[in-house]
């Protein structure tokens, strides 16, 4: 019933928020971009495929232990959970915390709370390790290509260092864990401190062995971690291609190296102002300004922005159809009343 539940109210979220931002969009709007796109439209929606399918990989890497068979899910259960829960964070105000506690109720049924948490938390951490890379690379080649003045040469250093500091604090989360010293630290914030320490001494227990398996994957299955963190590198990649696609389309000469710079340029952007649902408005403000930044037209980042926009609306509606999917293997949406909790382990 609780499951039922938790879907039924995803879903109206999910409707009333998509039609919000078709609305906002206009159908007209969407229909003459996609016109005005043309054949190089598909490749912008399939390029999406590719990348779900690469972070579907790297959820799965972490999911799966040997000694675990219960951890072996299929890839297309890993895949629709993917999916959906980036279409979730899609629609919800503060980006990325919609989909995760609804994968952790998915994942819970088959894989017991503290392995469902650790592996979200965990697939979480990856995706923004992945884009810190990401940005320090990004970095590395605008001063390699990018003609810059010394204010832009000195941004690009402080972002470095400030890249340099964020890897830094991920490697240390990856060693010691973080949900232990996280409520350490809400315990001290005024209005929450109370229900902070009453929820930390209620799950002390599955807090730690969240921490241990964060800590496990980093120390034990370094396999596992590259791997994850390889195809969420290349997913990053691959996301400039949309980019590359969609000027191609309106006879824009760009280079893969400028969609790179002009996709990490204006992700960041949007990541400063990351509390608007579907990152309304800062998406095209940060195209504009990376376009002018390799000498590229700005006024075109409205049109390359609107076209992101729809793939997304795309994404959202095949994300939303597949909340309700049920699969074969690993019936993570009918919970098995016999299923045990994944046993803690002992160190």
């Amino acid at each position: 019933m609780g499951s039922k539940l938790y879907k039924a109210l995803f879903m109206a979220i999910g409707i009333f928020s998509l039609g919000y931002m078709i609305y906002g969009t206009g159908l007209l709007v969407i229909w003459e971009n996609i016109n005005r796109t043309g054949i190089w439209f598909a490749p912008v929606i399939g390029s999406w495929l590719v990348i779900y399918i690469l972070n579907a990989l790297a959820f799965r890497a972490i999911i799966r232990e040997p000694q675990l068979p219960e951890t072996n899910m299929s890839f297309w259960s890993v895949l629709r959970l993917t999916i959906s829960g980036y279409a979730i964070n899609y629609i919800t105000p503060f980006v990325a915390l919609g989909g995760e506690p609804y994968r952790i109720m998915e994942l819970k049924p088959t894989l017991g709370i503290q392995k469902a948490t650790s592996s979200v938390l965990l697939y979480s951490l990856m995706h923004m390790f992945s884009h810190v890379l990401f940005w320090l690379a990004s970095i590395v080649l605008i001063v390699a290509v990018v003609p810059l003045s010394d204010v832009m040469l000195a941004g690009c250093g402080i972002l470095l260092v400030v890249g340099l500091v964020l890897g830094y604090w991920f490697i240390n989360v990856y060693k010691k864990g973080f949900t232990v010293s996280t409520f350490r630290l809400l315990e001290k914030v005024p209005f929450i401190k109370h229900k902070a320490r009453e929820f930390a001494a209620k799950n002390a227990e599955t807090l730690y062995e969240v921490d241990e398996q964060i800590r496990v994957l980093y120390s034990d299955r370094r396999n596992a971690f590259y791997a994850s963190l390889f195809y969420e590198f290349v997913g990053r990649v691959i996301g400039c291609l949309e980019i590359y696609f969609t000027a191609h389309a309106i006879g824009m000469e760009m280079t893969l190296a400028q969609s790179l710079i002009v996709s990490s340029g204006s992700s960041l952007f949007a990541n400063l102002i990351f509390f608007f649902p579907m990152q309304l408005g800062t998406r095209e403000g940060g195209l504009a300004l990376a376009l002018r930044s390799v000498g590229l037209p700005a006024a075109q980042g409205i049109f390359i922005g609107v076209v992101l926009r729809i793939r997304e609306i795309v994404w959202i509606i095949i994300g939303l159809a597949l909340i309700n999917r049920k699969t074969k293997n690993n019936q993570i949406d009918s919970p098995d009343p016999k299923l045990e909790p994944v046993p803690v382990r002992s160190n």
